[in-house]
């Protein structure tokens, strides 16, 4: 069941990239969206478990299976911090299926006639689980909240080659002109780049490996395509879903590399082996989404509508709607590692020697607007998606940057 879920999660996230990244820095996360989506389709009756079901793709007789499934990879990695979490109002009655069915832990809680202590106390479960990345619960509580629903997820790698700290001034393009603060890297594993020969023009992707089980890749396309799109095929290529050509096969290419942002060169050099050689920048991008805006898109228009007999019989006797839906996003890239987290939450109410000889080196530089993938190795599930469109500069002290 988790590579069905693995799926479903990645489509989600591709789909939600194409309607959510049109050009400004921002970041979404799929993986800490589907469960819940997923929980709410097995829990629901009559039009909504349909569209919900949709949104999930998957069928929604199991989807509470392949949710708690997917909870359980995030919370067992090693770079990720997966949670849980469901509170309800004190006396709402809930029926045996959903008490089976919710992923269980210690993240299970009442709601009760104080809604700024109770707001308090779910902000103080973000803060924790985030490890102080995030600071509050996304939707707000008041006396009519009968449930809270959410996710807390965080990533926190470090990089197994870190990059170089340097001023960077782009040549061309939306950046040029601007110091930046650039990070420089390179080696000999030229497969860490590669380009997914997409239906949309070639995309290429730069995997940035994490010491342990999380890498992220980097993603480049033609300037005038969508960023969404960009993004879109990158988490398609990154499943098998777009022929991918990795470094090697880009230098033995005889019209070259043939990928954005790359270009190949020979050096002269004491060693014949093939180099890879780049250039990106340090970034940090926050989010908020309003997953009501897009009703439609995650299968809410009828669950957040009034019915006499409620959405959710499941869950509760009680007629539930959904009267929230939230994500907050941040992710910081720098030379040593990688940091994000996201808080999902649904509300319901009633790299010296003398040089000799030749070597090809692929040359890359993620000098324009390019988008990020944040992956877990070992199943593939896209943690973190996003567009970074304005990187960080340069500090005017120079030198090195904190972690």
């Amino acid at each position: 069941m988790i590579d069905e879920a693995v799926r479903a999660s990645n489509e989600l996230t591709a789909r939600w990239a194409r309607h959510a990244c049109t050009g400004e820095s921002t970041a979404l996360s799929g993986a800490g969206l589907w469960p819940l989506l997923a929980l709410l389709a097995a829990a629901a009756e009559g039009p909504g478990r349909a569209e919900l079901q949709e949104a999930a793709g998957c069928d929604a007789a199991v989807a509470d299976r392949g949710a708690r499934e997917l909870l359980e990879v995030l919370a067992r990695g090693t770079a990720i911090d997966g949670a849980f979490g469901l509170w309800t109002r004190a006396g709402l009655p809930l029926e045996p299926w959903w008490l089976d069915a919710a992923p269980g832990g210690g993240s299970r809680g009442e709601l009760g006639d104080a809604p700024a202590a109770d707001q308090a106390r779910l902000d103080a479960w973000v803060e924790r689980h985030t490890h102080g990345q995030l600071k509050r619960m996304p939707v707000r509580i008041d006396r009519d909240t009968l449930m809270v629903l959410a996710t807390a997820l965080s990533i926190d790698t470090r990089w197994r080659r870190p990059f170089e700290d340097v001023p960077y001034r782009p040549a061309h393009g939306p950046w040029s002109g601007r110091e930046l603060a650039g990070l420089r890297g390179g080696g000999t594993d030229v497969d860490l780049l590669s380009v997914a020969d997409t239906p949309g023009g070639p995309v290429t992707l730069l995997r940035v490996e994490g010491e342990d089980d999380v890498d992220v890749h980097l993603c480049l396309a033609a300037p005038d395509r969508p960023p969404g799109e960009v993004l879109a095929a990158g988490v398609t290529a990154l499943g098998g879903g777009h022929p991918v050509r990795p470094g090697t096969a880009l230098i033995a290419g005889p019209d070259g590399p043939r990928a954005p942002g790359a270009e190949l060169r020979t050096i002269t050099s004491f060693d014949p082996t093939p180099v890879l050689h780049l250039y990106t920048v340090r970034f940090g991008v926050t989010a908020g989404h309003d997953l009501l805006a897009r009703p439609g898109l995650f299968g809410l228009a009828t669950v957040a509508t009034d019915t006499r007999d409620g959405h959710f019989p499941r869950i509760s006797r009680m007629p539930l709607k959904i009267s929230q839906g939230r994500q907050d996003v941040t992710a910081t890239f720098s030379a040593r590692g990688f940091k994000a987290a996201a808080v999902t939450a649904f509300a319901a109410v009633a790299g010296a020697a003398p040089p000799q000889g030749k070597a090809p080196m692929l040359d890359v530089a993620f000098d324009r607007p390019f988008g990020f993938l944040a992956r877990h190795r070992p199943t593939g599930l896209v943690l973190l998606a996003g567009w970074v469109a304005d990187p960080d500069p340069w500090p005017e002290d120079g030198g090195e940057q904190p972690w």
